[in-house]
Formats: structure tokens, sequence, C-alpha cells
């Protein structure tokens, strides 16, 4: 049986009645359970996920900082990791023994995650360290799982966040002279041609065909970094003709996106920058002001509600926000707290220790230069 077939059959033991229960009493018993819980509980929000989730967040934030978090709270017993899979393993990967983290719905997973999967990417190092030798350093993006983690661990190299890629890039250009760069190839494209690395120097890795991507013939003394072929399906629909439609259609309208955006893009905008740059960009924006943000819906939605003094609009106006986020809804949560409370933990999410030992020595390289 299938990994997804597997989390299909775990679908279905939601039971009908959380379906069937009204938004009312959906609040009505996750407050009731938060209160009873206490310390005990910790339920950490990513920025993306939807309004009727946030409400019960007791904090919000990225994925990395929701992490540490749920590590520095040595009171919780329990974690309700409202994100992503790869989001509760790095959660499980930094707390201890004695807390537990779930996840409410276990088909909230993460597509650019998912295109780095383990096998693909030890037979990706090989054929790499048989066209470079021993110069290449990996780098991953923390939107990666646990075994990507352990796998850049144990070969020495890091993790990085979309606020810290450039200075970890920079770091890593200290130890060997290239660096493979997973799973997101348009961060690191945009952050290797801001430190002044020509796209030609660049190449993409193809983890299907096991091959490069790259026009006319490839000089290997002059990659400096390899590029996995990733990407985030939110992220990458934002175009160049989205930039062009708003350039036309309000001039004086500002534009900030997320360096998961593609180049193209990127190049194009007047500000780009992790999901807390775009926040902390928006909230010290002068009243009056007018933006187009690319990146989640969710949150682009939130911030036009909290900022009713500026013009905030999306970037794609048809974008839809990130379907496995969405995944986590107040159903999937209350089914988790009640199973909690009841003792019938479900849903829970184990790093095995060696895999754990592994990811911490690549997170503990990025977090000693924080």
């Amino acid at each position: 049986m299938t990994m997804l077939n597997d989390l299909l059959e775990e679908e279905l033991f939601l039971p009908e009645r959380y379906r069937s229960m009204s938004e009312e009493e959906l609040v009505e018993k996750i407050t009731a359970i938060k209160e009873r819980l206490g310390e005990k509980l910790f339920i950490p929000g990513h920025h993306y996920q939807k309004d009727e989730v946030i409400q019960f967040a007791d904090v919000s934030g990225d994925s990395l900082q929701l992490a540490q978090l749920c590590a520095a709270n040595e009171k919780a017993e329990h974690i309700v990791f409202c994100g992503v899979h790869f989001m509760a393993e790095t959660a499980d990967i930094l707390t201890n023994d004695d807390q537990t983290v779930y996840l409410p719905d276990m088909r909230a997973g993460c597509s650019m995650a998912d295109m780095a999967n383990i096998d693909q990417t030890e037979r990706a190092w090989d054929a790499l360290v048989e066209t470079f030798g021993d110069t290449i350093i990996p780098l991953t993006y923390v939107n990666s799982t646990a075994a990507i983690k352990a796998f850049v661990g144990r070969h020495d190299g890091a993790t990085v966040t979309s606020s810290n890629a450039h200075q970890m890039v920079e770091w890593a250009f200290t130890q060997k002279e290239r660096i493979l760069f997973l799973p997101d190839q348009h961060l690191g494209r945009n952050t290797a041609a801001d430190l002044g690395i020509a796209l030609d120097e660049m190449v993409v890795w193809d983890p299907i065909h096991e091959k490069f991507e790259y026009e006319g013939s490839m000089d290997p003394s002059r990659i400096k970094v390899i590029l996995w072929k990733g990407h985030c399906s939110v992220h990458e629909n934002f175009t160049v003709k989205n930039v062009e439609f708003v350039r036309e259609t309000y001039p004086d309208m500002n534009i900030i996106v997320h360096p998961e955006c593609p180049y193209e893009v990127v190049q194009l905008a007047d500000v780009d920058g992790s999901t807390k740059k775009i926040i902390e960009t928006i909230e010290q924006a002068e009243s009056g002001t007018k933006w187009a943000i690319g990146t989640e819906m969710n949150l682009v939605n939130r911030l036009i509600a909290q900022h009713p003094d500026k013009t905030i609009i999306s970037l794609n106006p048809y974008m839809c926000p990130c379907l496995t986020m969405n995944r986590i809804d107040m159903p999937h949560l209350l089914w988790s707290l009640e199973s909690i409370e009841k003792g019938e933990t479900v849903n829970v999410i184990e790093v095995d220790e060696e895999t754990t030992k592994e990811a911490i020595a690549a997170l503990d390289r990025m977090l000693a230069r924080a």
C-alpha cells in the first residue's frame, strides 16, 4: 500500500460527528479543551494557516521560529502543530523526549519538501561528487524533510531560512568551492544572484531524470551553485505578467515578493524578503501606501484586514491559498485535542534518534551564525 493510501485511510478515522458540527460548537469545544489543558498544551500556528485555525494559536510565525518556540516551552507536554508535516518534524527534532508533537491532519504536507526525497538525494550526491569531486557542501532550506536535513548534517552542511539564506550561502563558500542548494531552486538562485554569482555559474539538477539542466555545453569548472529542481507550488505561480499588470494598472503601487518566487519576478519587484520581512514591511509602511504582495493568500488576506489604512492586493488575483496548509481545519484540530484528553493520541509526529542527531547538526550550524 502506498503512503498516499495510508494517509487517506488515516483520514477516514476522522469521525463524521466532527464534520457535522457547527462552527459555534467547534469553537466552544476547542476553547474549553484549551482552558482545561492549560500550560500542558501548546498550539503554534504558521502564518499561512486559515483564520479559523489561527484564532486558537498560542503563537504565530514562520516554520523555524515556531519550532524554536516549541523547544523553549518546556511546560508543554502536548504540541499540536498547525502547519505542515516538515514543520512538525522540526518541532519534534528540537523538543525534548517528554514532549509529544501532533499534526491535526497527516495529509498536510508540503509539495516543495516532497520534491527532494532521501533516495533521490543520495543518488544525486554520488553523481555530483563524480562530476565535481570533493568540492561541494549541501545547504537545505528548512522547508525540507527531516531525512534531508539529516543528509545535509551528515555531509557537514547546514539548513537555511529565507531570512538568513544570504548569510548561510556566504558561510558555505568559506567551507567548500561549490554549493548544492535544495529543495527550492528559486530561493537558491535569487540568493546566489544577490551575492554576485552569475546565472551561468549555476546549474539545475533534475532529480527525476537524474541529469543537469543546462543550455549548451556545461563547463564544470565554472559552476559554483547546483540548484535542486524543486519549487513552492504557491510562489512559482507569481509571474512576470502579474508584475506587468500591476505596473500598468497601479503605477504608484509597491510590489513586495517572497524569494521563493521565480528569479524574473524577484528582479522586477521593489522589495523581496522572507515572510517575516513582508509582514514587518507592511506594518512599518506609511498609511496610505499601496502594496501588491507575492506570497500565500491567507497571509495576504490577513494583512489586508489588519491594515485598513493601506491598499493591499495579491500580486496574482487568482492565487489560491496553500492547499496542503489548508488541510488543517477546526474539525481536525478538535479531533486532535479531544484525542489527547482521552489518551487516545492520533497523528503523532516522531523522528527517529539517528535522524534527529544528524538534523540537529545541520540546524546547529545555522543557529550558531544567527
